[in-house]
């Protein structure tokens, strides 16, 4: 596959797929990555829509930068915040490195900047505050972040700018890229000396490559806020050489010197912008509470919608359309997933049977097929009972003959009242009866061993015309296990009892 920048670049029409995403067109770019929109594909029809950052070739395929990337946004994953844009996932192959994260409707707040600068009219100050004050709580929850043991993880952006600030139509605010800031802050800090990146941003500790706290992120924060309330860079018209001997010395500009009316915003920014880290805010949350205090009130998100809408509503909507073709296209004919491990491909049958045997048994109980209303097995278990009644004198003389000789011996049986009172088979599923196994019935006492799996029994056991006792194929199917027949029905006690642990009254019996 060749970078976003190449000539076989994904769009709506031919998506690139790798692993279980498709990828369509880019939505942005950078010096390190292209932004893309993407679709999930997941088993049983499970679609999303997520924005996939696609790192360029150059930092694909640098080991080093993988290792620090992939550790990164591992730990980036776990910070979950509504003012944060969640990192969902982490692909790595041969050709492609993607960080898969939400997509969230809505635009960068650099280019706010500038569609608000070309047409001459500034952000709206309860804007930006509204804006900067939700994205200083979101590097407060990165900050804050810890790992699974609840240790601090000690997380700080190293980027923060207006490019990774997305503005949500939903007048939320959300940092992303933290996960590629700090591994990419990393590996230009080590390489020949040089510091790559958005040095306009950086504070003085982070140009000469000293030990960075959210301290860091407060500064920059401070810098992202002079340029949202006055459409201006701080160090604008300035070349690289001089821009960075500014940051050094700590040459900064602060609001008034714009726009007289913005006076109330330099202390904000005085303070997060000192040289010395120890005088800065000492976290982000802290700067959006002072912030909030002298320079509010803040916009609320239907005001900072309706500020997103009226100046990027064209290219809003624009995405929105390609976003709905892309799902439409993805929903019509999703791409082949090859089919997970230990999964089974089932026969076209019986939709309910299906799902019944597919079921993988839990803690030793049965899953059964769905049952038939309790009243016919009352009322049958009722009719059985009143006949138990009337031949129990039957019984009695039964019960005083001279035994028959049979063709296997017969362990002996507990009494009725025993044998009402033993406890269930371990498989029993359910306390209704099985409507498809309701005549597989197996004599078995209550407590005795099982028959042998095999089903096999003595040739003198097996079951003739002359009985009437034909095993039938619905008891070899619902429980894998083979009648016993004697040549003499054995009605002591007179009833036998099934897999679900019921009691029926053999019928010989009864006469």
């Amino acid at each position: 596959m060749r970078g976003a920048s190449g000539e076989n670049a994904p769009t709506s029409e031919s998506p690139l797929l790798v692993d279980r995403y498709a990828i369509y067109d880019a939505i942005a770019s950078g010096g390190m990555a292209t932004v893309h929109l993407g679709r999930l594909i997941g088993t049983a029809g499970f679609l999303r829509t997520v924005a996939i950052k696609r790192l360029h070739s150059q930092f694909a395929h640098d080991a080093d930068f993988t290792a620090m990337f992939l550790d990164e946004a591992r730990l980036a994953s776990r910070i979950q915040h509504p003012n944060v844009v969640s990192t969902l996932d982490v692909v790595m192959n041969d050709n492609e490195l993607l960080l898969v994260m939400e997509y969230v409707r809505g635009e960068s707040l650099s280019r706010l900047i500038r569609r608000a600068r070309d047409r001459g009219v500034p952000l709206p100050p309860r804007v930006v505050v509204a804006i900067m004050s939700g994205a200083l709580h979101g590097l407060h929850a990165a900050h804050e972040a810890v790992d699974e043991k609840g240790a601090l993880l000690g997380l700080v952006h190293r980027d923060m700018s207006p490019q990774n600030v997305l503005v949500g139509t939903d007048g939320v605010a959300r940092v992303l890229d933290f996960g590629v800031a700090k591994a990419a802050g990393r590996v230009h800090t080590t390489r020949d000396g040089d510091i790559k990146g958005k040095v306009l941003y950086m504070p003085p500790e982070q140009l000469s490559a000293q030990a960075l706290t959210r301290t860091a992120d407060v500064y920059a924060a401070g810098v992202v806020l002079f340029e949202a309330l006055t459409c201006v860079r701080m160090f604008a018209g300035e070349n690289e050489g001089a821009a960075l001997t500014k940051i050094i010395h700590n040459e900064i500009q602060l609001p008034s010197m714009i726009d007289p009316e913005l006076e109330r915003f330099d202390r904000i920014v005085r303070r997060a912008t000192m040289a010395d880290a120890k005088g800065r805010y000492p976290t982000g949350i802290a700067m959006a509470a002072e912030l909030e205090e002298y320079c509010g009130p803040s916009a609320s998100n239907a005001e900072v919608s309706a500020c997103i809408q009226e100046l990027v509503g064209e290219l809003l909507d624009e995405r929105a359309r390609i976003v709905a073709e892309i799902e439409r296209s993805s929903t019509r004919s999703k791409p082949p997933l090859a089919m997970p491990s230990g999964s089974v491909n089932l026969p076209e049958r019986d939709k309910e049977s299906s799902a019944v045997e597919a079921a993988p048994p839990t803690s030793g109980v049965m899953a059964t097929p769905p049952t038939k209303p309790r009243s016919m097995a009352v009322a049958g278990f009722a009719v059985l009972i009143t006949l138990l009644v009337v031949t129990l004198g039957v019984i009695a003389v039964l019960l005083g003959r001279s035994p028959q000789p049979t063709a296997m011996a017969t362990p002996a049986a507990p009494s009725a009242s025993a044998a009402a009172s033993a406890p269930l088979p371990s498989t029993m599923g359910s306390s209704e009866e099985d409507p498809d196994t309701a005549s597989a019935l197996v004599i078995r006492r209550p407590g005795s061993a099982a028959p042998p799996a095999t089903g096999v029994t003595s040739a003198s056991a097996a079951p003739t015309a002359s009985h009437g006792t034909t095993p039938t194929t619905g008891t070899a199917k619902a429980t894998g296990e083979k009648p016993v027949v004697r040549g003499r029905v054995n009605c002591d006690p007179p009833y036998i009892v099934d897999k679900n642990g019921h009691q029926h009254f053999i019928p010989e019996c009864l006469k």
